[in-house]
């Protein structure tokens, strides 16, 4: 167990965190949730021994294994499943030491290695570590591939693999969403469901919350509260404390005011004089109720566009991409005011690629994009934030945007985003990402646009921030195109899904639950099982029937591994009901009041667990033979 005693803890003469006492048993699952700056980052550096606290004890056993994901995107030549394998450190010691007895010729030392090689499942490493990587989207012919050859965002994916290869006791993750497309999101919520370790997860995301953690540790003002429940939860109780917070406060101060007045009335009345001073002592004896904080520090809605033009893009059999090569062809697509568009898809798949061709960022290779002549885009995308002046302030931003806007304007706009006093004419250069995140939205939000294009906007904004930008959309008359890997703003703002998948973009027919459920069939490899049989040339019947019965051998040779993965994926599927209903008989605190039973379903816990790997290396296996397959039947044809 860990334990925090009276612990508080300063950034500079600010207290990030007062009087903190916190317990954390094993195999607890919490969410670690609050306003940017309020100290959760401190916390977890807290617990991995890189800051002390100024007062109090944190009691960390020593032999305890802390996994993290590091910060710091690697890099190098070594190939991304071999840094992903570098994650679970016990295998790559015992595969140093097998190598040293072996040279040696030590067979008790060897004996002993394979033993413990076997007790810690090391044998099926490569297959756990490509799961892993598969996971988070890496497709297999990227595993091999150096770390240099990835972008920031993936090499920051590969960090998170290698913590998740680790097998440690606490498992601590700082926004783990936010380098993840909504693929990669709903995949690592569904394998943190099931993982064995402590968890400690700070995240903006409230649906990711909600599908992983059972308790929710909300700090504010200096102070830390634990909740027993998700996010969800907490923000029910939360609400329902703020009711009788606000009762509370109204019944003090009316019975402060009737003090107040006795004072008031006696206090020059020699008679009345003792009285008096017993009713003021009274009040300063009274511990102070704060009012309830509603408001949150932002308040902002879109301005009004100066014209809505009946159809604001007309896409027609459109093809994009890069080099020559289409990423997405065949799109049709109108966009009116009103309509609120979500494109979901991998990454890779191509949904920045049509954010820039509406942008008008990139051109067509084929097909035509019609946009009308009074269109006015605010395109929110990541570059935006390396785009910003360092050296500029916020109103100086503003300013350059709209040169006729007045101080005053500049300032009360700039205010709804919190970016108040000086806050608003600091240079920008020392801002945190959030911060930067916020002005390059309050920018694109000032520009009156009448077709939104939002690439993935919620990256770094805290959850005030985020419920700010969904009331304000939904308030919005323009239209609005979204990629986002945040559920809850994808389900409280947008009407229409589209789905970029295998270089097609088409409406999704159903919600987030069915894309989830979609997801999983794709990752079995049932759709699409084998290329579609090559047309057959006038008077070819010779070259027609061999590919009708090579494509019968292929279905021939593939059908015992897709069966397999079938069984695997049924399996996994009743294991992963069978831990959902387990770990919420273990949130209730009634079960820790038997020992035998919390024994009992904690090992019952394990049991499942050890069965959900078993059922997950062996999908993977047979999904790595079928991609063999494959490639060795391509290879074929192509000779």
């Amino acid at each position: 167990m860990i334990s925090l005693r009276q612990v508080t803890l300063r950034r500079g003469t600010e207290k990030l965190i007062e009087g903190l006492d916190l317990r954390i048993p094993a195999g607890q699952r919490m969410g670690i949730v609050g306003r940017n700056g309020t100290g959760k980052s401190s916390l977890f550096a807290l617990l991995l021994g890189e800051l002390s606290p100024d007062t109090g004890d944190v009691d960390v056993p020593a032999n305890l294994d802390i996994a993290t994901v590091r910060q710091e995107a690697p890099a190098g030549r070594q190939a991304a499943l071999d840094f992903v394998l570098d994650g679970d450190t016990e295998l790559r010691a015992i595969q140093n030491r097998l190598e040293a007895a072996e040279a040696e010729g030590d067979g008790l030392a060897l004996a002993e290695l394979h033993g413990r090689m076997a007790e810690i499942d090391g044998y099926a490493a490569h297959a756990r570590a490509a799961r892993l990587l598969h996971g988070l989207g890496f497709s297999p012919e990227t595993h091999g591939a150096p770390i240099d050859a990835f972008s920031g965002g993936w090499r920051m994916r590969l960090n998170l693999a290698a913590a998740l290869m680790r097998r440690c006791d606490v498992l601590l993750l700082d926004e783990p969403t936010n380098h993840l497309d909504l693929d990669a999101v709903l995949w690592l919520q569904g394998y943190l469901a099931s993982h064995p370790a402590t968890l400690l997860i700070i995240s903006h995301d409230r649906d990711f919350l909600d599908g992983v953690t059972s308790h929710t540790l909300h700090l504010e003002h200096g102070r830390a509260t634990l909740y027993n429940g998700n996010y969800s939860a907490f923000e029910k109780m939360r609400a329902e404390a703020k009711l009788q917070q606000q009762a509370a406060f109204e019944a003090q101060q009316k019975r402060v005011a009737e003090l107040q007045a006795f004072v008031d009335r006696f206090r020059a009345k020699a008679t009345k004089a003792r009285q008096a001073q017993s009713k003021l002592k009274q009040i300063e004896r009274m511990e102070t109720v704060e009012a309830a904080h509603w408001d949150t520090p932002f308040s902002f809605r879109f301005l009004t566009p100066d014209r809505l033009p009946e159809t604001l893009v007309r896409v027609d059999n459109a093809a994009i991409g890069y080099d020559d090569t289409p990423l997405v062809a065949g799109i049709k697509l109108r966009i009116v005011p009103g309509d609120r568009i979500a494109v979901l898809g991998r990454n890779g798949a191509g949904k920045s690629t049509v954010m820039k061709m509406l942008a008008g960022e990139l051109a067509p290779m084929a097909g035509e994009v019609q946009l009308d002549r009074y269109l006015n885009i605010g395109y929110f995308a990541q570059h935006q934030l390396e785009q910003l002046d360092d050296a500029a302030s916020a109103a100086t931003h503003l300013q350059r945007a709209d040169p006729k806007a007045s101080e005053q304007h500049i300032r009360d706009f700039l205010g709804g985003f919190d970016f108040r006093g000086d806050k608003a004419l600091d240079p920008i250069g020392p801002f945190s990402g959030g911060e930067k995140a916020r002005l390059a939205l309050a920018l694109v939000v000032h520009e009156k646009p009448n077709l939104l294009l939002l690439d993935e906007p919620t990256n770094h904004l805290d959850l005030d921030m985020r419920h700010a930008l969904e009331i304000a959309l939904q308030n919005y008359d323009g239209a609005v195109v979204l990629v986002a890997h945040d559920r809850h703003l994808i389900d409280a703002t947008c009407e229409q899904l589209w789905r970029v998948d295998d270089g097609h973009m088409a409406p999704f027919d159903g919600d987030l639950n069915d894309y989830a459920k979609w997801l999983v069939n794709q990752r079995s490899n049932t759709e699409g099982e084998t290329a579609p049989a090559a047309a057959a040339k006038p008077g070819g019947g010779g070259d027609s029937g061999r590919s009708r019965r090579d494509a019968a051998a292929q279905r021939s040779r593939e059908k015992p591994m897709r069966n397999a993965m079938k069984q695997a994926e049924r399996e996994m599927s009743t294991l992963e009901e069978k831990l959902a209903a387990l770990d919420k008989e273990l949130a209730k605190p009634s079960v820790y009041s038997s020992r035998t039973e919390a024994a009992r379903l904690s090992q019952e816990q394990g049991r499942l667990r050890k069965q959900l790997e078993a059922a997950e290396a062996q999908w993977m296996e047979n999904a790595e033979a079928l991609e063999a397959e494959r490639r060795d039947d391509d290879a074929s044809l192509a000779s």
